[in-house]
């Protein structure tokens, strides 16, 4: 979801979400035996960095930690993980930037739960330093880029399905990972919205299209474009898709289940027939749960509607908060980050209304999977009301990102002054690690980590200087809770 061109059953979405959010006061928060202990550690990356390419160091669309390579000794943890950045930096518009993937080096001394860090310590418990910078590139080893495709679509061929394409490169706006034990991964895209798999060096492998209702289309034909042009071009016509994914809400949130069987991808919104078209009725999104016996063909085994929050704004307009990522507990749990747009570190606006950790249930939701609303002509929840026969997946709050208290802690906050320890805009990306304590087994830490939308004073892309708008200069920042997740190695 970029900083430029977008938009910042409802009753029962809306009662759950007054309900159950103020539970989430406090350090300590449990969800049916899942337990949140609260913030343990933060830690930046500055908005200056580079990567090898000498190119703005963008932050973390989606993250997949080093599971294996983790470890704990006297000192505290030390590991990698792999941030994925999206499109680049948007101007007035997107540009040619090469997908690519930071790999970075972790050193973590995390505070007890609820304790406060050492006075001029509060944001050094992470220690993440940039170590490399891996291009992504096509089937044929040719360069992909961040431009948005207008009318671009490269024709199936063997078993790749059609793709977006600009000036003749594969167009990516990549937005999740999951980094597989072989070195190989799958990253989901906005454009598609697909999802690629890609060789452990950076070259696609396969792709997956996901279900016509998703595929946005414009005067009858599949067209990616995203109402984000690149220099000299025109604008898409129609502005925004007649079906399928609205304009930079593709496929923001993908994590394999713990046994590895299952793939789930989520959908940022609801698709624009089912209420995706205005930021008030977009709550009815998509959950993709494929079979990933074959990594190079997934299948599509199931479907499910997940009710995302809604909220009043500060003028007391309705409002939908979007999913950024997840992390799968098992093929029928979940857990989901949503956020309100607008607000934060780098923007006029400074106040989040909501950043926060839920738990998805799917276990009693109606499973859509190949019916009549897979089809583009099929809406299941016109103007954003969901078809009384499809029951949606339960959703349960979990962590309160701008809680003050554990913000504080650590000399941060949500809100005025709009400084550089107010949160930034977008979070999404998540991603857990045991905590390798035999007396606490089920025991992790769940990294959280901003997307800074490239924002920096001193910034260079595609070969050309820039400066951020008003002064922004965000960071990357990392914030880990320690929290309790039952059975998750078992599974």
């Amino acid at each position: 979801m970029k900083h430029l061109y977008r938009t910042a059953s409802l009753g029962v979405a809306l009662a759950l979400f007054t309900a159950l959010t103020p539970t989430l006061a406090g350090s300590t928060a449990t969800v049916g035996g899942l337990v949140n202990k609260g913030l343990v550690g933060v830690g930046r990356i500055p908005a200056a960095q580079r990567d090898k390419f000498g190119e703005t160091f963008g932050s973390g669309s989606g993250m997949s930690i080093d599971t294996a390579g983790w470890t704990h000794g006297a000192d505290g943890y030390k590991g990698s993980l792999w941030l994925l950045p999206d499109r680049g930096y948007n101007v007035v518009g997107t540009t040619d930037y090469r997908p690519r993937l930071n790999t970075i080096g972790i050193e973590f001394v995390p505070v007890a739960p609820g304790a406060a860090p050492a006075a001029g310590q509060e944001q050094t418990g992470v220690k993440a330093t940039l170590a490399d910078t891996m291009l992504l590139t096509d089937d044929k080893g040719a360069d992909a880029t961040g431009l948005d495709p207008l009318n671009g679509v490269r024709a199936a061929s063997g078993d790749m399905p059609m793709l977006p394409e600009a000036n003749g490169k594969l167009a990516l706006d990549n937005e999740a990972i999951v980094r597989l034990p072989d070195g190989t991964m799958f990253i989901s895209d906005e454009y598609g919205p697909n999802i690629y798999r890609f060789s452990a060096d950076g070259h696609l492998l396969s792709a997956t299209q996901p279900p016509a209702a998703l595929v946005p289309m414009r005067h009858g034909a599949p067209n990616f474009a995203s109402d984000n042009p690149g220099p000299g071009a025109a604008e898409p016509d129609p502005k925004d898709p007649d079906t399928g994914r609205q304009n930079n809400q593709g496929l923001e949130g993908m994590a394999m289940t713990p046994d590895g069987k299952f793939l789930i991808a989520v959908l940022q919104s609801a698709p624009r027939q089912d209420g995706g078209d205005s930021p008030a009725t977009r709550q009815n999104t998509r959950a993709l749960v494929y079979d990933a016996s074959d990594l190079g063909h997934l299948k599509l085994a199931h479907e499910y509607v997940v009710p995302l929050p809604v909220f009043k704004d500060a003028k007391g307009k309705t409002k939908v908060a979007a999913q950024s990522e997840i992390v799968a507990l098992s093929d029928k749990t979940f857990l989901m980050l949503a956020r309100d747009s607008g607000n934060g570190q780098g923007l006029k606006g400074d106040t989040s209304l909501v950043r926060q950790i839920l738990v998805v249930d799917v276990s009693a939701a109606t499973d859509i999977v190949g019916g009549a609303v897979d089809a583009a002509d099929k809406p299941l929840a016109p103007k954003g009301v969901l078809d009384p026969s499809v029951t949606p997946a339960k959703l349960t709050p979990f962590i309160d990102i701008n809680d003050k208290g554990e913000l504080g802690r650590f000399g941060l906050h949500n809100g005025a002054p709009n400084d550089k320890n107010n949160l930034s805009e977008k979070w999404e990306a998540i991603s857990v690690v045991s905590v390798l304590d035999p007396k606490l087994p089920d025991d992790y830490f769940l990294f959280v980590v901003n997307d800074n939308d490239f924002l920096a004073q001193d910034g260079f892309q595609v070969g050309a200087p820039y400066k951020a708008e008003d002064g922004a200069n965000v960071d990357t920042m990392f914030l880990v809770y320690q929290v309790t997740l039952p059975g998750l190695a078992k599974k």
